[in-house]
């Protein structure tokens, strides 16, 4: 993967959804529906001709691009036909656009998992032909995945594509996947809150500093306002803001660095912010607080800075009562997630797949159409992928906040949060494996543990810095060398 790699390494020093559980039955394949009375057909009404005016010639034989294709699609964002949501609206679009292609849904209804069923599909040769990636890793060290450089390469639209998300899909010059949606991940401010403390907001470049700062000069328990909402993503981007070679979670684009001055510094600042966060409240002061948790807290203004993703934009567009802005990371960056989309190498027609999963990722045709779709649907579309001048104006019709406008010129400096998607082993080196240490009575605990409790007083983490380290990159190295086989 030496691509990604040297990737990673000058993304790092220049600068969430929840699958279906899964089944192991056959899909129930359902054909798309209409998003209008005028997609209802798959195919323009015929006309009639006019009369020849010269002696008629034999029609030409269709080429094979209108021949009839079928294509498999499986995406966890469809909703059910009922529904019948924006992202079914796209589709039935594109068939409305191209009469000889027929999408059909892929059931990924059961019990396991989203690459459980999907394993079960592959066993079964019936692996879905476009399909949303949640380990693009696993797909291409099982030999799924087709590979798009061709396809890519003269495609004016992925010209447009942050080159921080292109690089993240190719592994040893393959591109394996197309970015299906991009959102900024980062710190929202209520400017209200601030305004009414007689405090200038923070903004987009702000320093750690102030961040500290301004947490406890917002916390006002008695009054159910925090400074800050959560203390876990100090974690998460802390370390790249004390060393530039290091990313999201101490990765430096081959290895982590658990035991780095960086990262140990950044559980100690999540300890210490704690007292200003929700983490910080004890069940008495929680009662404080019509929120139940922190996810509410801000929209309820109960919290002044808040950690979240660019998927709550359309809700603080239509829900928020309060001036707010985006601020992004301390140091002028922000955190990047990516969805995926992949197209089998089993697909009937590849090219035609790939125009597909462009359609549903990062065409600016399509975005043009999801935001007429958004707009009728009262809604805000998301981020555009492929961003160009046209897809920009039009993004900012819904959403139009210097922070956000800041961080979309800024995206290649982004810290990219998405490396369970990307990069391989980094499930197990961060969250799953088990290094092989017990605390107290906890046996045999995984490295969620040895991070979420990091500041409870179960140990002290500095203690297991270097075997957790030396443990995630064992499992990063040998992860990697089997996709690269």
């Amino acid at each position: 993967m030496k691509a990604f790699t040297k990737w990673i390494n000058l993304a790092m020093t220049s600068m969430a959804l929840t699958g279906l559980v899964a089944c192991t039955a056959a899909p129930t394949a359902t054909v798309a529906p209409a998003a209008t009375e005028a997609a209802a057909t798959a195919a323009p009404e015929a006309t009639t001709a006019p009369e020849p005016t010269a002696e008629p010639t034999a029609a030409p034989e269709p080429t094979a691009a209108m021949e009839p294709v079928t294509l498999r699609y499986a995406n966890w964002n469809v909703g059910t036909e009922e529904e019948n949501n924006i992202q079914r609206q796209l589709v039935a679009a594109y068939i409305e656009m191209h009469p000889n292609v027929t999408i059909e849904f892929v059931d990924m209804s059961g019990e396991g998992g989203w690459d459980a069923i999907l394993t079960a599909y592959a066993a079964k040769g019936e692996l879905p032909d476009v399909f949303m990636a949640n380990n693009v890793p696993l797909y291409a060290q099982n030999g799924w995945l087709a590979d798009l450089s061709a396809q890519v390469a003269d495609d004016a639209d992925w010209q447009n594509v942050p080159q921080i998300l292109k690089d993240s899909f190719t592994y040893s010059d393959k591109v394996l996947g197309v970015p299906a949606a991009q959102f900024v991940m980062g710190y929202f401010v209520n400017k209200d809150l601030f305004e009414a403390a007689n405090l200038d907001a923070p903004e987009y470049g702000f320093a750690v500093e102030d961040l500290e700062a301004n947490a406890e000069a917002l916390t006002d328990i008695d009054k159910a306002v925090l400074g800050l909402d959560e203390m876990e993503p100090i974690m998460g981007w802390y370390a790249s803001t004390q060393d530039e070679n290091l990313g999201w979670f101490s990765f430096d684009g081959t290895h982590m660095n658990y035991n780095s001055a960086a990262f140990k510094d950044a559980v100690a600042k999540a300890g210490e912010l704690r007292q200003y966060t929700w983490q910080g409240l004890t069940d008495e002061q929680k009662a404080n607080f019509k929120s139940a948790g922190p996810w509410e807290a801000f929209l309820n203004q109960e919290v002044a800075v808040r950690w979240d993703g660019g998927w709550v934009l359309p809700d603080y567009v239509q829900k928020a009562t309060f001036d707010w802005d985006f601020i992004g990371i301390p140091g002028g960056s922000q955190a990047l997630v990516a969805d995926a989309i992949v197209v089998s190498q089993t697909a009937p027609n590849i090219d035609e797949a790939y125009q597909f999963a462009k359609w549903m990722s990062f065409s600016s045709e399509a975005y043009a159409k999801e935001v007429e779709l958004a707009e009728a649907a009262g809604s805000a579309p998301k981020m555009p992928v492929s961003v160009d001048d046209a897809s920009l104006e039009l993004y900012k019709q819904f959403v139009d906040k210097p922070g956000v406008s800041a961080a979309l010129d800024n995206l290649n400096a982004s810290v990219v949060e998405s490396l369970a998607k990307l990069v391989p082993g980094y499930i197990n080196a961060r969250w799953e494996g088990k290094p092989g240490i017990d605390i107290g009575e906890d046996k045999d605990v995984n490295m969620w543990f040895m991070f979420n409790f990091a500041n409870d007083g179960k140990f002290k983490y500095e203690d297991y810095a270097e075997r957790l380290e030396e443990f995630a990159n064992t499992t990063l190295d040998e992860a990697a060398a089997a996709v690269n086989k």
